[in-house]
């Protein structure tokens, strides 16, 4: 079935181009584009995220080195630096955002299992600051000499999957973005204490959800009643999830290091980065791959432009490897 596909485009085939036409059709992405479209522009998007380049030159020359298999690969024939960047600029990063939640929310669907059986959905909320350099993203400001920004995320402790994002100045409080955060009921927040807020958990009590937060003294604050005390702590452990989540993005995506200078580049560098992650966990879970994220992705950024299969790409080798570090590994419950 895919016999002559590039192992890129095999990827690809795992995301619905329809539903990204739709969406890009909705903020008028594609309006007066005449040759480098928004699915061109994800596709070298993704590219890059998933083949490790380094910067906005390192990633068209990639792109450009492979031209004549550029209509395959899905980058159209116009992906150059000024078309990329100008892409970057100025197209509606919406259409990015609202593209990562439904491949995320495909991923969710994939790895649906409840652990804790506690009648609802299992999340940690928390913060990652990423530094910029101020003297190129002066719309950044975060100390006098010092940009960033924060990526504040909703993550599901049980599938292991993401299912909120919002991007703040650095400087904002965490607590602000907790009036955002999309409640659910008898569903359980956890929290650290830094997000210690007695308004904003009584909210979360107010719409029938749960929330855990811990005090100074590993003192554990608790709306969920009639749970054990060994449960809400056994939660709160699990709230670590997420800064793995967090180590291994910033390790394994490019989220550090950006392709653009504007607030609206960077967006969409962020955004895609979640949806390749995304896409990879829908790979993994479709064609029952028994490796991990990690060593997909190692094994994916240097066949894209192969035409190996990817259940031959994904195979294991009948020897015994030797297991990849801890720091390398995707977060894990267990």
């Amino acid at each position: 079935m895919n016999k002559g596909k590039y192992v890129f485009s095999q990827l690809l085939s795992f995301l619905d181009p329809y539903v990204f036409l739709r969406i890009s059709k909705k903020y008028g992405g594609d309006k007066y584009v005449k040759s480098f479209s928004c699915w061109n522009q994800l596709a070298v998007m993704m590219f890059g995220q998933l083949s490790n380049r380094e910067s906005l030159r390192d990633l068209v020359l990639a792109a450009q080195a492979h031209a004549s298999k550029a209509f395959h690969l899905g980058f159209g024939k116009a992906a150059t630096r000024s078309n990329l960047s100008k892409a970057n600029n100025n197209r509606d990063c919406r259409i990015f955002e609202d593209f990562a939640y439904r491949v995320m929310a495909d991923a969710q669907e994939c790895r649906a299992v409840e652990i804790f059986k506690l009648g609802g959905k299992v999340h940690a909320f928390d913060s990652t600051t990423i530094d910029l350099c101020l003297n190129v993203f002066e719309w950044a400001l975060f100390r006098k000499k010092k940009g960033g920004i924060k990526l504040h995320t909703l993550y599901d402790i049980e599938t292991r999957i993401p299912t909120f994002f919002h991007i703040t100045p650095a400087r904002q409080h965490d607590t602000k973005a907790m009036d955002v955060i999309p409640y659910e009921e008898n569903s359980f927040y956890i929290f650290d204490r830094a997000y210690n807020d007695f308004g904003r958990l009584f909210t979360i009590n107010g719409v029938g959800a749960y929330f855990v937060v811990r005090g100074r003294k590993f003192i554990f604050f608790t709306n969920a009643l009639d749970i054990s005390s060994l449960k809400v702590a056994e939660l709160y452990h699990n709230r670590w999830q997420i800064e793995l989540f967090f180590k291994w993005l910033k390790q394994h995506l490019k989220i550090k290091k950006f392709w653009g200078e504007t607030e609206n580049a960077v967006r969409i560098q962020i955004y895609t980065a979640i949806t390749a992650y995304c896409m990879m966990v829908i790979v993994q879970r479709k064609m029952g791959v028994e490796r991990s994220i990690y060593e997909m992705l190692q094994l994916v950024s240097i066949s894209l432009t192969e035409t190996t299969s990817l259940k031959d790409l994904f195979a294991k080798p009948n020897c015994n490897i030797v297991n990849e570090l801890n720091d390398s590994s995707e977060p894990t419950l267990f």
